[in-house]
Order: C-alpha cells, then structure tokens, then sequence
C-alpha cells in the first residue's frame, strides 16, 4: 500500500500525477487527508480523500509514502502527528519515502537527508539539513525520492514506480502516456 498524504494547501499537480502513475502501476495507492476526508487545494480544488489521517496503519503492508508539496501544504503536513510518524516508520523500517517541491523540507528538517542526495523547490535547499543538493530534477537516494515542483511531477511518479516495481514497468507507462524522454 501506498499512502499519498494531502493537507489542505496541497499542489494540486505533484498530487494527482504521481497517484495516477502509480494506479496505473496496479499499486494500491491510499490518499490521506490531514484532518479531513476533503481537502482544498492550493489552487482551491476540492480533492476527497481515501481515508482520513487518523485512519492510518503503519505496518507491514506499507510499501511507501509520498508527501507532495504546496503552500501551505507542506507545512501542514509538517505539523501532523501521522506523518512524522509514518515517515520515522518508514526510516526505521527502510520503506521508500517520495517527497516533492516544497515537502523534501519536511525529511531535511528531520535530519533524515544527511548524506543524501536530494532536491527540491528552489528556495527550500536551506532546509535540506546534511543533503548533498542534487542537480537532477528528480532523484533517489536510498529510500528517499525528492523532485523539484510541478513540472517534473509525471517523472517524479514515474521514478515511484521504478523504485517500487522496477524500470520496465515505469519505461512502460512511461510510453504508454507518451512521455518524453
């Protein structure tokens, strides 16, 4: 299972790309909403979500959870109880973490990125505590997977889904939604 955790404030693109790749990996992917089943979008879109956060269960059958960024998005979900407690599961645990834009300044401001190569929205670098920057748009190093924002949010699912279910599979939805590259 992999849970997509959306607070209000969410970017609405580094959100609904990733979910959509990786449904069309046949991944059982679970939105989250932080206090909510229906959350708004930076760009005010009502999104409604699987489940709600106090509906979460960190166990066995969590294959990875992905943090998309937004204002104030990110900083709600840095606030949340459920999500550094998923995201100290997953560390624990070494169950791939993808985080986008903004939210890879959740992971830095853990201390979890020392050491990593990471990246994220220009701006949030100061907040990649111990990460080697990368000049990559988007890029996996260990467990975690950081992209840069909304332009590179298709690639951002489409390197979910190598990580979780290996390169062919994500070459091939790659050209099944005719991706460049």
């Amino acid at each position: 299972m992999v849970y997509v955790f959306l607070a209000d404030g969410f970017e609405e693109t580094e959100a609904v790309a990733p979910i959509d790749i990786l449904r069309r990996a046949e991944l059982d992917v679970v939105t989250v909403g932080i206090g909510n089943d229906g959350i708004r979008s930076s760009h005010g879109i009502a999104m409604l979500c699987d489940i709600t956060d106090m509906q979460v269960e960190l166990d066995e059958r969590l294959e990875m959870i992905v943090l998309p960024g937004g204002m104030p998005g990110t900083l709600n979900l840095e606030k949340n109880a459920v999500v550094n407690a998923a995201i100290d599961y997953c560390v624990k645990n070494g169950i791939p973490v993808g985080a986008i834009c903004a939210a890879p300044s959740i992971l830095g401001k853990k201390g979890v990125l020392a050491g990593k190569k990471a990246i994220c929205f220009p701006g949030y670098e100061k907040f990649l505590t111990g990460a080697e920057i990368s000049d990559k748009k988007v890029v996996t190093d260990g467990i975690f997977t950081t992209a840069a924002g909304a332009g590179v949010a298709v690639e951002f699912g489409l390197e979910l889904v190598r990580v979780l279910k290996g390169e062919e599979l994500s070459r091939q939805i790659r050209a099944g939604i005719q991706c460049m590259n």
